[in-house]
């Protein structure tokens, strides 16, 4: 870590010094008015203009966040720092204790929603994979510190790093590959809602599983039934809770190894007749409009089609086009369940973009449910990047 011979002291501009103060943690470095002796990954002292405290951050060389807010209060040494993180880490398992219900499988650690920016611990069952995504989370002591309280507190068979190298890039930190912290074990079974599922540290995206839509996955299954079509599958996450209510499930995705991997956790579920296609989304569903196929439930759970402001217009068009071939593919009485994990994409724009398919589709859409991300994905109100997945339940009549 950063030596501690003389305290970092990080000037920021009247902007960024609000942006503090009003409960975000980012400063931009255009904010910066200097950086002193901070190096990559250092805690530093933050001040405003005026020279006057507004407490500590992490420091980036690289990335144009230079600066996340940890506390309001001054830590002066890489004990204190460590201790804090330590602190962190168990105030976040024990949130997980209270709001997660019927699985082994969520979110332990949300990086600034949890007051560790740029960490993501998920557990699943007995494996546990960690992301550090900053330079800050990146150092070794930090880590380790991490991974003392997670084998404390949860006595896993293993703690797996999993590495995104564009991140790695992007923060100036040496390429790495996916391998164990603790232990040896990379390969476990998990459940969500009573469904089991085969889990691979070395494989799938994110870490693994979309561990955010878990309680939608339970709240999909209570309305849908007759034949159902899930659309952007992957390994079977709403498709396999599906199953236990409808009579049909078709599951499609353009990845032959998730649908594989789909087809494996069916199997582990007792399901073997489920089907599963691979298909582009968009060309699958123009075909199946056109041939009027007919469904009782849809599901449209696609990738996030806008990574940035300036793609959300061709991300709407998108959502607009899946969701109104959709539309004209349902039973009068129908579910659909529409879901987008754009943070760009804000929950009116959406709503909106639903609107204008159904009055093209000439459907009824009745609201069941509006949710989000599972809670174990806390949202922080004076952080909007920390509420990113709408998934909306509607009743669809002519």
């Amino acid at each position: 870590m950063p030596s501690e011979e003389e305290e970092r002291v990080v000037v920021v501009t009247r902007r960024g010094a609000a942006r503090l103060r009003s409960g975000h943690p980012w400063v931009y470095r255009s904010d910066l008015k200097s950086t002193n002796t901070a190096g990559p990954g250092a805690f530093v002292a933050v001040e405003d203009e005026r020279r006057n405290r507004i407490g500590t951050a992490l420091y980036s060389s690289a990335s144009e966040i230079a600066l996340r807010f940890l506390t309001s209060t001054t830590v002066s040494s890489d004990q204190e720092f460590l201790a804090l993180v330590r602190e962190r880490a168990g105030a976040a398992l024990r949130y997980r204790q209270r709001v997660v219900e019927n699985s082994d499988a969520y979110r332990l650690i949300f990086s600034e929603a949890d007051g560790l920016p740029g960490l993501i611990v998920d557990r699943y069952n007995d494996v546990l994979s960690l992301q550090a995504l900053t330079q800050a989370m990146d150092q070794p002591a930090v880590k380790q510190a991490i991974i003392t309280t997670l084998i404390e507190e949860l006595a896993p068979g293993s703690v797996i790093e999993r590495v995104d190298p564009r991140i790695r890039e992007l923060e100036h930190l040496p390429q790495a590959a996916n391998g164990p912290l603790y232990g040896e074990k990379t390969q476990t079974v998990f459940t969500m809602n009573g469904v089991r599922f085969n889990y691979d540290a070395h494989t799938g995206q994110k870490t693994g599983a979309f561990l955010d839509q878990r309680e939608n996955y339970a709240a999909a299954a209570r309305y849908a039934r007759g034949e159902a079509l899930d659309v952007f599958c992957y390994q079977g996450g709403f498709a396999l809770h599906l199953a236990h209510t409808c009579s049909r499930v078709i599951g499609v995705d353009s990845s032959r190894a998730a649908l594989e991997a789909a087809e494996q956790n069916a199997a582990l579920n007792g399901l073997p007749e489920m089907e599963w296609i691979e298909a582009n989304a968009f060309d699958l569903l123009k075909d199946y409009a056109a041939a009027g196929q007919q469904y009782d439930t849809i599901v449209l759970d696609p990738p996030a089609f806008a990574r940035s402001k300036a793609t959300l217009p061709a991300a709407l068009r998108g959502y607009k086009e899946l969701n109104l071939r959709a539309l004209k593919m349902l039973r009068s009485g129908g579910l659909l369940v529409t879901c987008s994990c754009s943070y760009h994409v804000g929950e009116a724009d959406f709503l909106q973009m639903l609107t204008s398919a159904a009055i093209d589709a000439h459907r009824t859409l009745r609201l069941l449910e509006r949710r989000g991300q599972a809670k174990d994905h806390p949202v922080v109100l004076t952080i909007p990047e920390t509420s990113y997945l709408k998934c909306v339940l509607f009743s669809v009549s002519d």
